[in-house]
This record gives structure tokens, sequence and C-alpha cells, in this order.
């Protein structure tokens, strides 16, 4: 008879691997987001000229943004779009092929960087605007992870992501 695997077992069976999609970054809060193939992460601030990272200490929670490729298309139908781009989201990094939020608190490699997952990414008023009315909505369960950087690296669009158990 085969054993029940308990809650945390199940928690901690994550063997797919991501694959970084688009890398985005914003110059200043609202200013368009730049589409770029590669970035440096940095520890202690985030995506190297991105505004989130201006100014930050160790300890923010949003120095990196992440959301699943495969939420995208979900999120235009339900925001009455043929499609979604990802810089409307205003996200950071579009990965695919792995649960983003089986990574909640846990600690995962995306290129050479080591990132750790610090909540949901829950949307904001701007989808609104972005998406039109219902866009906070239809983004409600889609909006992707914050993390924040545990060791820096460079990070390209082709990339694999994987969760890294903690020692």
């Amino acid at each position: 008879m085969m054993k029940p695997l308990s809650e945390q077992r199940l928690h901690n069976t994550l063997p797919q691997t991501g694959r970084v999609e688009w890398i985005g970054r914003a110059a200043a809060r609202r200013a368009p987001i730049e589409a770029v193939s590669q970035v440096q992460i940095n520890e202690g601030t985030g995506i190297e000229g991105d505004h989130h990272a201006k100014g930050q200490k160790a300890h923010t929670k949003r120095q990196v943004t992440l959301i699943q490729s495969e939420h995208l298309p979900v999120i235009a139908a339900l925001s009455g779009h043929a499609e979604v781009p990802p810089e409307w989201l205003r996200r950071n990094i579009v990965v695919s092929g792995i649960p983003l939020l089986a990574l909640l608190n846990k600690r995962f490699t995306i290129g050479e960087a080591i990132l750790e997952t610090t909540g949901l990414c829950d949307p904001c008023q701007l989808m609104e605007k972005k998406l039109g009315p219902g866009g906070f909505n239809a983004m409600q369960g889609h909006g992707g992870i914050t993390a924040r950087v545990v060791s820096s690296g460079r990070v390209q669009v082709g990339d694999a992501l994987q969760w890294t158990p903690k020692d």
C-alpha cells in the first residue's frame, strides 16, 4: 500500500526548471518599461537600471518581480484583450515552465543570481489604466511573486530558473 506524502514533502517536490522568457525594467516610477535581453541583478538593491533598485536597503521585499508566461493569456482573456504584452503588467521577469507560486518561501537560482521569494506581487490600481476596467480583478491570483536578491549575478533571456533547497 502506498504511503501518503506529507504536505511539507509535497511543497518540497519541485522538479521543474523554468526558463526566462522576457526581462524588463523602468528607469523611473511609472516610466515606460524597457525590454532587455539581459540584466545585472545585485544583492541588496535589485535590477541595475530599474527604479526599484535606487536607494533601497537589503531588507526590501520587492527587489525583483516575476510573473508566469502561462498566466499572460489568462489575464488577457479575463480583461478582454487578444493578448497582453509583459510591459503592460510592469513585472521585471517573465518565466515559463515552473509554477511560481510553488516558490513561495523558497530560494531559487535564476541565471547566475540567487533570489528568495518574499511574497505575492498583487496587482495595483495602475492595472485598471493598462488593461481597462476590470484589469485589477483580471490579475487577481495571476500577478506573480516578489523576491529579494540573496546573491548577485547576470540574468538573460533563455536562462534557467530552478528551486534551490536551503542548507
